[in-house]
């Protein structure tokens, strides 16, 4: 399919038009504000690296919480547009919160309860868009969610550069948040106005029928569990990766804040190519061998960078950064949906799961490696579950 082809269906269906506006604003938020969390707790806030780590633990908490709880509500009474504005607002009032007070109370109460609360809405707009593309043809769906991952990573090219330029002019780093809390209102707005009521969609969306303790159990399968937890061993290592990039450069002579931006917006702007490509790629290869492949490729960043940020090799790992996550950011999503296909919110609980697994253990390999040796070791130590977790779920799907 070429690129064209790839973007008519957010051009000419409304419902993904939206999941796309959407999707894309929530980029240029993400794109604002995470790749400066780890560096303003840990050196502007005074939080230290076990502080830091102690929030990253309370937001996953928050995060797998709150979309397990608003995702089977989802399911149980398909009113998935107050899901989406319950999330928003959650977004809105977390940016608005720090500058607000400027207090470190504030940082911790924003990025620990508020901001992974919000999260909910990145696995319902693609629940959203799954739905809406159930009216396409079935060849079209798997590469509308692949472009859609990619219209999250778009902004990025556009953001990060501008954050580098204006990083290197003197603008201070708590900036991020009255941006982002402009992103995030326009966000609100859209969701309000344009996301459809209960009834009115194209498209049909019954009510679950579950009772919450038996959705619970629908998502608590061991086979389920397993495979959720075996993810959440890469989605550990991208954690890792955000997370260190910013403390890895700030700690190095000559690099800064605008040399994160850059190196993020690389990362991401490569990803998109390598996204779109991803659904031409699938038609050759299993989706979990193209997932291993893409594991190792991104291991490969995620050691070599503390080890090459002082030199001008740094520059190159972009690409293999690019190759794998475009393959460990997307299949996987169309891979737990499936696991749970006829509940579009649990799916999405599903990708909190994800998170919450992958939270946990860049949190314990964060913690651990500081202790032991440092920043380097935390990347070693993340690769090296990624790809024992990923080689794993490979075996057992294999058999």
């Amino acid at each position: 399919m070429h690129a064209i082809g790839l973007f008519r269906p957010f051009l000419t269906d409304p419902a993904l038009r939206l999941a796309a506006l959407l999707m894309m604003l929530y980029g240029a938020f993400s794109a604002s504000v995470t790749p400066y969390v780890s560096t303003l707790a840990v050196n502007a806030f005074g939080l230290g690296d076990s502080g830091f780590a102690l929030v990253l633990v309370a937001a996953s908490l928050v995060s797998v919480a709150s979309a397990v709880g608003l995702g089977i509500l989802a399911d149980q009474r398909s009113n998935r547009r107050l899901v989406a504005m319950v999330a928003v607002s959650a977004m809105l009032l977390g940016v608005l919160a720090v500058p607000a007070t400027g207090a470190a109370s504030a940082f911790v109460l924003a990025h620990a309860l508020a901001l992974p609360l919000s999260t909910v809405i990145f696995g319902h707009i693609f629940a959203f868009a799954r739905l809406a593309a159930s009216a396409h043809p079935p060849d079209a769906r798997n590469a509308i969610l692949a472009t859609l991952r990619a219209l999250f990573a778009l902004p990025f090219i556009v953001v990060l550069p501008l954050w580098s330029l204006a990083f290197s002019h003197g603008t201070g780093l708590m900036t991020i948040y009255p941006v982002a809390a402009v992103l995030a209102a326009f966000m609100l707005a859209l969701t309000y106005a344009r996301w459809p009521r209960e009834g009115t969609t194209r498209w049909q969306d019954p009510r679950s029928g579950l009772s919450f303790a038996g959705s619970l159990r629908e998502l608590a399968v061991p086979r389920v569990l397993a495979r959720v937890a075996l993810l959440g061993t890469v989605n550990g290592a991208i954690t890792l990766y955000i997370v260190l990039i910013a403390l890895v450069m700030s700690e190095t002579p000559g690099r800064g804040p605008a040399d994160v931006a850059l190196y993020v917006g690389f990362v991401a702007g490569l990803e998109v190519p390598f996204m779109m490509a991803s659904p031409l790629i699938a038609r050759h290869l299993p989706r979990n061998t193209l997932i291993l492949i893409g594991t190792v490729l991104y291991m490969v960043h995620l050691v070599a960078m503390p080890m090459l940020v002082a030199t001008p090799y740094l520059w190159l790992l972009p690409l293999p950064a690019a190759a794998g996550g475009a393959l460990v950011m997307t299949l996987p999503i169309a891979y737990l949906q499936d696991l749970l296909g006829a509940r579009p919110g649990a799916g999405v609980s599903l990708l909190a799961v994800q998170r919450l697994a992958g939270d946990i253990f860049a949190a314990a390999a964060f913690a651990l490696g500081t202790w032991i040796a440092g920043y380097a070791f935390v990347a070693v130590l993340g690769a090296g579950l990624a790809i024992a977790g990923i080689t794993t779920l490979w075996l057992l799907d294999r058999n």
